[in-house]
Protein backbone atom coordinates (compact mmCIF):
# COMPACT_ATOMS: atom_id res chain seq x y z
CA UNK A 1 0.00 0.00 0.00
CA UNK A 2 1.47 3.41 -1.02
CA UNK A 3 1.83 6.03 1.45
CA UNK A 4 -0.68 8.36 -0.22
CA UNK A 5 -3.10 5.61 0.65
CA UNK A 6 -2.09 5.25 4.28
CA UNK A 7 -2.59 9.00 4.59
CA UNK A 8 -5.41 9.25 2.98
CA UNK A 9 -7.17 6.29 5.16
CA UNK A 10 -5.36 8.01 8.38
CA UNK A 11 -7.28 11.07 7.22
CA UNK A 12 -10.83 9.71 6.58
CA UNK A 13 -11.29 7.28 10.13
CA UNK A 14 -9.77 10.18 12.38
CA UNK A 15 -12.64 12.67 10.61
CA UNK A 16 -15.15 9.53 12.51
CA UNK A 17 -17.04 10.57 15.10
CA UNK A 18 -16.37 8.79 18.17
CA UNK A 19 -19.52 6.16 19.20
CA UNK A 20 -21.80 8.37 20.86
CA UNK A 21 -22.55 8.00 24.91
CA UNK A 22 -25.98 6.80 25.93
CA UNK A 23 -26.12 8.74 28.73
CA UNK A 24 -26.39 12.35 27.52
CA UNK A 25 -26.81 15.40 30.14
CA UNK A 26 -29.30 17.21 27.85
CA UNK A 27 -30.51 20.34 29.10
CA UNK A 28 -34.36 20.55 28.39
CA UNK A 29 -34.86 24.42 29.15
CA UNK A 30 -34.19 27.38 27.23
CA UNK A 31 -31.32 29.41 28.64
CA UNK A 32 -34.15 32.19 28.78
CA UNK A 33 -36.52 29.86 30.37
CA UNK A 34 -34.32 28.87 32.94
CA UNK A 35 -33.28 32.59 34.02
CA UNK A 36 -36.91 33.47 34.32
CA UNK A 37 -37.31 30.29 36.19
CA UNK A 38 -35.16 31.26 38.67
CA UNK A 39 -36.11 34.99 39.11
CA UNK A 40 -39.81 34.44 39.41
CA UNK A 41 -39.10 31.67 41.93
CA UNK A 42 -36.70 32.75 43.63
CA UNK A 43 -36.93 36.38 44.67
CA UNK A 44 -40.46 35.71 45.76
CA UNK A 45 -38.68 32.86 48.32
CA UNK A 46 -35.48 35.15 49.22
CA UNK A 47 -37.74 38.35 49.86
CA UNK A 48 -39.92 36.43 52.20
CA UNK A 49 -37.29 34.83 54.31
CA UNK A 50 -36.02 38.44 54.54
CA UNK A 51 -39.00 39.59 55.69
CA UNK A 52 -39.38 36.62 58.15
CA UNK A 53 -36.14 37.38 59.54
CA UNK A 54 -36.79 40.77 60.25
CA UNK A 55 -40.21 39.66 62.13
CA UNK A 56 -38.14 36.95 64.31
CA UNK A 57 -35.07 39.53 64.99
CA UNK A 58 -37.43 42.73 65.65
CA UNK A 59 -39.77 40.98 67.95
CA UNK A 60 -43.59 42.62 67.62
CA UNK A 61 -44.09 44.08 64.34
CA UNK A 62 -46.99 46.51 66.00
CA UNK A 63 -46.33 49.57 68.42
CA UNK A 64 -49.72 50.55 70.11
CA UNK A 65 -49.94 54.12 72.40
CA UNK A 66 -51.57 52.52 74.94
CA UNK A 67 -52.75 55.37 77.88
CA UNK A 68 -50.17 56.42 80.58
CA UNK A 69 -51.96 54.54 83.76
CA UNK A 70 -51.57 51.29 81.75
CA UNK A 71 -49.72 48.94 82.98
CA UNK A 72 -47.44 46.66 81.42
CA UNK A 73 -49.00 44.02 80.96
CA UNK A 74 -51.98 45.71 79.65
CA UNK A 75 -49.96 47.42 77.13
CA UNK A 76 -48.80 44.42 76.01
CA UNK A 77 -52.21 42.72 75.75
CA UNK A 78 -53.29 46.02 73.53
CA UNK A 79 -50.60 45.49 71.32
CA UNK A 80 -51.83 41.53 70.81
CA UNK A 81 -55.55 42.60 70.78
CA UNK A 82 -55.02 45.41 67.73
CA UNK A 83 -52.27 42.66 66.15
CA UNK A 84 -54.65 40.10 66.13
CA UNK A 85 -57.46 41.93 64.60
CA UNK A 86 -56.18 44.20 62.32
CA UNK A 87 -58.96 46.74 62.03
CA UNK A 88 -58.71 50.35 61.42
CA UNK A 89 -61.70 52.34 62.89
CA UNK A 90 -62.38 56.00 61.65
CA UNK A 91 -65.17 57.62 60.08
CA UNK A 92 -66.10 58.74 56.79
CA UNK A 93 -66.69 62.26 55.44
CA UNK A 94 -70.42 62.27 56.74
CA UNK A 95 -69.14 61.22 60.48
CA UNK A 96 -70.43 57.83 60.29
CA UNK A 97 -68.47 55.39 62.02
CA UNK A 98 -66.74 52.77 59.44
CA UNK A 99 -64.09 49.79 59.51
CA UNK A 100 -61.28 48.81 57.67
CA UNK A 101 -59.65 45.62 57.35
CA UNK A 102 -55.50 45.38 57.32
CA UNK A 103 -55.13 41.70 57.07
CA UNK A 104 -53.65 41.51 54.09
CA UNK A 105 -50.22 43.14 55.71
CA UNK A 106 -50.44 40.48 58.22
CA UNK A 107 -50.75 37.53 55.26
CA UNK A 108 -48.37 39.32 53.24
CA UNK A 109 -45.50 37.30 53.74
CA UNK A 110 -47.19 33.88 52.74
CA UNK A 111 -48.63 35.28 50.18
CA UNK A 112 -45.16 35.67 48.25
CA UNK A 113 -44.86 31.53 49.17
CA UNK A 114 -48.11 31.34 47.30
CA UNK A 115 -47.16 33.45 44.93
CA UNK A 116 -43.85 31.29 44.39
CA UNK A 117 -45.59 28.19 43.79
CA UNK A 118 -47.24 29.40 41.28
CA UNK A 119 -44.33 30.79 39.57
CA UNK A 120 -43.51 26.90 39.81
CA UNK A 121 -46.50 25.58 38.08
CA UNK A 122 -45.59 26.23 34.95
CA UNK A 123 -42.06 24.43 34.93
CA UNK A 124 -43.74 21.47 36.65
CA UNK A 125 -46.31 21.31 33.86
CA UNK A 126 -43.34 21.33 31.09
CA UNK A 127 -40.89 18.95 33.35
CA UNK A 128 -43.72 16.31 33.30
CA UNK A 129 -46.02 16.88 30.45
CA UNK A 130 -43.52 17.06 27.83
CA UNK A 131 -39.77 16.90 29.03
CA UNK A 132 -39.88 12.70 28.73
CA UNK A 133 -40.90 13.26 24.69
CA UNK A 134 -38.67 15.82 24.36
CA UNK A 135 -35.27 13.85 26.09
CA UNK A 136 -36.25 10.93 23.57
CA UNK A 137 -36.38 12.84 20.57
CA UNK A 138 -33.29 15.13 21.38
CA UNK A 139 -31.71 11.85 21.96
CA UNK A 140 -32.73 9.83 18.72
CA UNK A 141 -31.93 13.05 16.53
CA UNK A 142 -28.60 13.62 17.82
CA UNK A 143 -27.38 10.13 17.80
CA UNK A 144 -28.74 10.44 14.08
CA UNK A 145 -27.21 13.59 12.88
CA UNK A 146 -23.59 12.30 14.07
CA UNK A 147 -24.15 8.56 12.33
CA UNK A 148 -25.47 10.28 9.27
CA UNK A 149 -21.94 12.52 9.31
CA UNK A 150 -20.22 9.35 9.98
CA UNK A 151 -21.95 7.56 6.87
CA UNK A 152 -20.69 9.99 4.62
CA UNK A 153 -16.86 9.54 6.04
CA UNK A 154 -17.63 5.77 5.60
CA UNK A 155 -19.20 6.13 2.01
CA UNK A 156 -16.02 8.48 0.91
CA UNK A 157 -13.68 5.21 2.31
CA UNK A 158 -15.80 2.77 0.75
CA UNK A 159 -15.79 5.20 -2.92
CA UNK A 160 -11.91 5.31 -2.08
CA UNK A 161 -11.93 1.16 -2.28
CA UNK A 162 -14.04 0.66 -5.18
CA UNK A 163 -12.31 3.42 -7.21
CA UNK A 164 -8.85 1.70 -6.54
CA UNK A 165 -9.47 -2.11 -6.87
CA UNK A 166 -12.06 -0.98 -10.68
CA UNK A 167 -10.10 -1.16 -13.71
CA UNK A 168 -12.33 1.23 -15.64
CA UNK A 169 -12.10 4.64 -13.47
CA UNK A 170 -14.33 7.01 -15.82
CA UNK A 171 -17.28 3.68 -15.49
CA UNK A 172 -16.90 4.17 -11.51
CA UNK A 173 -17.32 7.75 -11.37
CA UNK A 174 -20.21 7.52 -14.03
CA UNK A 175 -22.15 4.80 -11.55
CA UNK A 176 -21.15 7.79 -8.93
CA UNK A 177 -23.15 10.64 -10.22
CA UNK A 178 -25.93 7.93 -11.13
CA UNK A 179 -26.46 7.06 -7.44
CA UNK A 180 -26.08 11.04 -7.11
CA UNK A 181 -28.74 11.78 -8.83
CA UNK A 182 -31.50 8.66 -8.13
CA UNK A 183 -30.71 9.64 -4.13
CA UNK A 184 -29.39 6.56 -3.16
CA UNK A 185 -27.10 8.61 -0.47
CA UNK A 186 -30.02 10.11 0.84
CA UNK A 187 -31.19 9.49 5.05
CA UNK A 188 -35.00 8.49 5.15
CA UNK A 189 -35.61 7.76 7.97
CA UNK A 190 -33.81 10.76 9.42
CA UNK A 191 -35.81 13.29 6.97
CA UNK A 192 -39.03 11.52 7.87
CA UNK A 193 -38.79 11.82 11.24
CA UNK A 194 -38.39 15.73 10.86
CA UNK A 195 -41.25 16.06 8.35
CA UNK A 196 -43.56 14.27 11.18
CA UNK A 197 -42.30 16.47 14.27
CA UNK A 198 -43.17 18.95 11.53
CA UNK A 199 -46.81 17.72 11.76
CA UNK A 200 -47.33 17.11 15.32
CA UNK A 201 -48.02 20.14 17.51
CA UNK A 202 -48.02 18.14 21.45
CA UNK A 203 -44.31 20.30 22.21
CA UNK A 204 -45.11 23.35 21.16
CA UNK A 205 -48.83 23.69 22.81
CA UNK A 206 -47.18 23.14 26.19
CA UNK A 207 -44.76 25.33 25.56
CA UNK A 208 -47.22 27.94 24.75
CA UNK A 209 -49.40 27.12 27.58
CA UNK A 210 -46.67 27.24 29.88
CA UNK A 211 -45.24 30.26 28.50
CA UNK A 212 -49.24 31.98 28.29
CA UNK A 213 -49.78 30.73 32.44
CA UNK A 214 -46.38 32.13 33.36
CA UNK A 215 -47.74 35.35 31.97
CA UNK A 216 -50.81 35.26 33.90
CA UNK A 217 -49.38 35.03 36.97
CA UNK A 218 -46.95 37.41 36.68
CA UNK A 219 -49.80 39.35 35.89
CA UNK A 220 -52.10 38.57 38.45
CA UNK A 221 -49.20 39.31 41.00
CA UNK A 222 -48.81 42.97 39.74
CA UNK A 223 -52.17 43.45 39.92
CA UNK A 224 -52.51 42.33 43.20
CA UNK A 225 -49.31 44.16 44.55
CA UNK A 226 -51.40 47.39 42.92
CA UNK A 227 -54.31 46.72 44.89
CA UNK A 228 -52.28 46.15 47.61
CA UNK A 229 -50.64 49.73 47.18
CA UNK A 230 -54.21 51.14 46.63
CA UNK A 231 -55.77 50.22 49.35
CA UNK A 232 -53.21 49.68 52.26
CA UNK A 233 -49.64 50.26 51.52
CA UNK A 234 -50.48 53.81 52.40
CA UNK A 235 -51.46 53.68 56.11
CA UNK A 236 -48.76 52.49 58.57
CA UNK A 237 -50.69 54.21 61.23
CA UNK A 238 -54.22 53.21 62.30
CA UNK A 239 -56.89 53.33 65.30
CA UNK A 240 -57.36 50.24 67.28
CA UNK A 241 -60.39 49.40 69.86
CA UNK A 242 -59.52 47.22 72.41
CA UNK A 243 -62.72 47.68 74.40
CA UNK A 244 -63.18 43.92 73.77
CA UNK A 245 -62.60 40.75 76.19
CA UNK A 246 -60.94 41.90 79.72
CA UNK A 247 -60.95 45.49 78.96
CA UNK A 248 -64.61 45.46 77.74
CA UNK A 249 -66.53 46.90 80.76
CA UNK A 250 -63.69 49.03 82.12
CA UNK A 251 -64.53 52.76 82.20
CA UNK A 252 -60.40 53.78 81.82
CA UNK A 253 -60.19 52.26 78.98
CA UNK A 254 -60.15 54.90 75.82
CA UNK A 255 -62.32 53.67 73.03
CA UNK A 256 -59.58 53.94 70.49
CA UNK A 257 -55.89 53.88 70.46
CA UNK A 258 -53.52 55.04 67.74
CA UNK A 259 -51.49 52.17 66.33
CA UNK A 260 -48.23 52.09 63.90
CA UNK A 261 -46.84 49.54 61.86
CA UNK A 262 -43.05 49.17 62.12
CA UNK A 263 -42.31 46.70 59.53
CA UNK A 264 -44.73 48.77 56.73
CA UNK A 265 -41.80 50.15 55.30
CA UNK A 266 -39.90 46.85 54.73
CA UNK A 267 -43.36 45.52 53.01
CA UNK A 268 -42.84 48.76 50.84
CA UNK A 269 -39.61 48.02 49.67
CA UNK A 270 -40.74 44.19 49.13
CA UNK A 271 -43.70 44.91 46.95
CA UNK A 272 -42.06 47.50 44.45
CA UNK A 273 -38.84 45.22 43.80
CA UNK A 274 -41.18 41.99 43.42
CA UNK A 275 -43.65 44.31 41.37
CA UNK A 276 -40.93 46.12 38.79
CA UNK A 277 -39.05 42.90 38.84
CA UNK A 278 -41.94 41.29 37.03
CA UNK A 279 -43.01 43.34 34.87
CA UNK A 280 -39.64 43.56 33.55
CA UNK A 281 -39.94 39.57 33.17
CA UNK A 282 -42.90 39.86 31.01
CA UNK A 283 -41.48 40.98 27.84
CA UNK A 284 -38.71 38.35 28.01
CA UNK A 285 -41.90 35.43 28.08
CA UNK A 286 -43.28 37.07 25.18
CA UNK A 287 -40.19 36.97 23.35
CA UNK A 288 -39.68 33.35 24.34
CA UNK A 289 -42.77 32.53 22.84
CA UNK A 290 -42.36 34.50 20.17
CA UNK A 291 -39.07 32.13 18.92
CA UNK A 292 -41.68 30.08 17.57
CA UNK A 293 -42.41 32.27 14.77
CA UNK A 294 -39.17 31.99 12.76
CA UNK A 295 -37.31 28.86 11.83
CA UNK A 296 -33.74 29.14 13.32
CA UNK A 297 -32.58 27.57 9.72
CA UNK A 298 -28.80 28.04 10.45
CA UNK A 299 -28.68 24.81 12.28
CA UNK A 300 -30.49 22.72 8.93
CA UNK A 301 -29.08 24.65 6.43
CA UNK A 302 -25.31 23.31 7.90
CA UNK A 303 -27.06 19.70 8.07
CA UNK A 304 -27.20 20.15 4.15
CA UNK A 305 -23.86 19.24 3.57
CA UNK A 306 -24.88 15.70 4.30
CA UNK A 307 -25.58 13.61 1.06
CA UNK A 308 -29.96 14.39 -0.42
CA UNK A 309 -30.30 15.85 3.00
CA UNK A 310 -32.28 18.92 1.50
CA UNK A 311 -35.50 20.02 4.51
CA UNK A 312 -35.01 23.16 3.48
CA UNK A 313 -33.95 22.97 -0.38
CA UNK A 314 -37.47 20.92 -0.82
CA UNK A 315 -39.38 24.08 1.12
CA UNK A 316 -40.94 21.73 3.78
CA UNK A 317 -40.83 24.15 6.33
CA UNK A 318 -44.06 25.72 6.25
CA UNK A 319 -45.51 27.39 9.38
CA UNK A 320 -42.97 27.60 11.98
CA UNK A 321 -45.10 26.96 15.05
CA UNK A 322 -44.94 22.88 15.63
CA UNK A 323 -43.13 20.47 17.03
CA UNK A 324 -40.30 20.09 14.95
CA UNK A 325 -39.35 23.86 15.65
CA UNK A 326 -39.34 23.45 19.16
CA UNK A 327 -37.04 20.86 18.34
CA UNK A 328 -34.66 23.11 16.66
CA UNK A 329 -34.69 25.40 19.59
CA UNK A 330 -33.24 23.18 22.39
CA UNK A 331 -30.75 21.13 19.31
CA UNK A 332 -29.11 24.88 19.70
CA UNK A 333 -29.52 24.91 22.85
CA UNK A 334 -27.70 21.32 23.25
CA UNK A 335 -25.14 22.11 20.23
CA UNK A 336 -22.60 20.89 22.69
CA UNK A 337 -23.80 17.54 22.40
CA UNK A 338 -23.94 17.67 18.60
CA UNK A 339 -20.33 16.85 17.59
CA UNK A 340 -20.96 16.82 13.88
CA UNK A 341 -22.55 20.24 13.75
CA UNK A 342 -18.53 21.76 14.56
CA UNK A 343 -17.14 19.64 11.54
CA UNK A 344 -19.96 20.38 9.00
CA UNK A 345 -19.67 24.13 9.75
CA UNK A 346 -15.65 24.13 9.17
CA UNK A 347 -16.87 21.78 6.21
CA UNK A 348 -19.15 24.31 5.19
CA UNK A 349 -16.74 27.42 5.82
CA UNK A 350 -13.95 25.92 3.40
CA UNK A 351 -16.78 25.47 0.76
CA UNK A 352 -17.68 29.19 0.87
CA UNK A 353 -13.71 29.56 0.72
CA UNK A 354 -12.60 27.04 -1.76
CA UNK A 355 -12.31 28.72 -5.71
CA UNK A 356 -13.89 25.63 -6.94
CA UNK A 357 -16.69 25.60 -4.51
CA UNK A 358 -19.54 25.02 -7.21
CA UNK A 359 -18.36 21.24 -6.98
CA UNK A 360 -18.12 21.07 -3.56
CA UNK A 361 -21.66 20.56 -2.17
CA UNK A 362 -21.46 18.13 0.08
CA UNK A 363 -19.36 16.75 2.43
CA UNK A 364 -18.52 13.69 0.40
CA UNK A 365 -17.20 16.24 -2.20
CA UNK A 366 -15.39 17.10 0.56
CA UNK A 367 -13.82 14.13 1.81
CA UNK A 368 -13.32 12.73 -1.86
CA UNK A 369 -11.12 15.96 -2.41
CA UNK A 370 -9.13 15.49 0.51
CA UNK A 371 -8.86 11.76 -0.22
CA UNK A 372 -7.20 12.44 -3.66
CA UNK A 373 -9.99 11.73 -5.54
CA UNK A 374 -11.91 14.12 -7.98
CA UNK A 375 -15.33 15.34 -6.64
CA UNK A 376 -16.72 14.85 -10.67
CA UNK A 377 -15.98 12.94 -13.28
CA UNK A 378 -13.08 13.77 -15.52
CA UNK A 379 -14.05 15.62 -18.41
CA UNK A 380 -11.22 16.19 -20.21
CA UNK A 381 -8.90 13.81 -19.61
CA UNK A 382 -9.16 10.08 -18.20
CA UNK A 383 -8.34 8.78 -14.47
CA UNK A 384 -4.92 7.17 -14.84
CA UNK A 385 -3.43 5.28 -11.73
CA UNK A 386 -0.92 7.46 -10.21
CA UNK A 387 2.18 6.63 -9.00
CA UNK A 388 2.64 7.07 -5.14
CA UNK A 389 4.56 10.92 -5.71
CA UNK A 390 2.43 12.00 -8.16
CA UNK A 391 -0.54 10.94 -5.70
CA UNK A 392 0.78 12.33 -2.57
CA UNK A 393 1.25 15.80 -4.80
CA UNK A 394 -2.32 15.61 -6.08
CA UNK A 395 -3.44 15.03 -2.46
CA UNK A 396 -1.65 17.78 -0.43
CA UNK A 397 -2.17 19.84 -3.49
CA UNK A 398 -5.78 19.33 -3.23
CA UNK A 399 -5.83 20.02 0.30
CA UNK A 400 -3.75 23.36 0.01
CA UNK A 401 -6.02 24.28 -2.53
CA UNK A 402 -9.36 24.03 -0.84
CA UNK A 403 -7.66 25.94 2.32
CA UNK A 404 -6.14 28.75 0.31
CA UNK A 405 -9.92 29.15 -1.64
CA UNK A 406 -7.56 28.96 -4.48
Amino acid sequence: MSLSHTAAEYMLSDALLPEPARARGLRLELPSDRVLKFVAVGLPLFLVSLAFAREFSAGSQISCFSPSNFTGKQSAYADTACWDSLLHHGFDAEGRAVTKSLWALKVFPYSLLVVAVLMYLPYLLWRYAASPALHSDLLFIIDELDKSYNRSVRLVQHMRKVQQESDDPEQFWEEYERARQERYFEFPLLERYLACKQRSHSLVIIYLLRNLLLLLFLAATCLYLVFLHLNIFFQDEFSCSIKTGLLQAEPHVPPLIPCKLVFFSVFQLISLTIGGVYVLLMPVVIYSALQLCQWDKGLLSVYEMLPAFDLLSRKMLTCPINDLNVILLFLRANISELTSFSRLSAVSALREAAAGKQDIDTVVDFMTLLAGLEATKPKHQPCVPLGNGEAIGRFLGGVESVCRGS
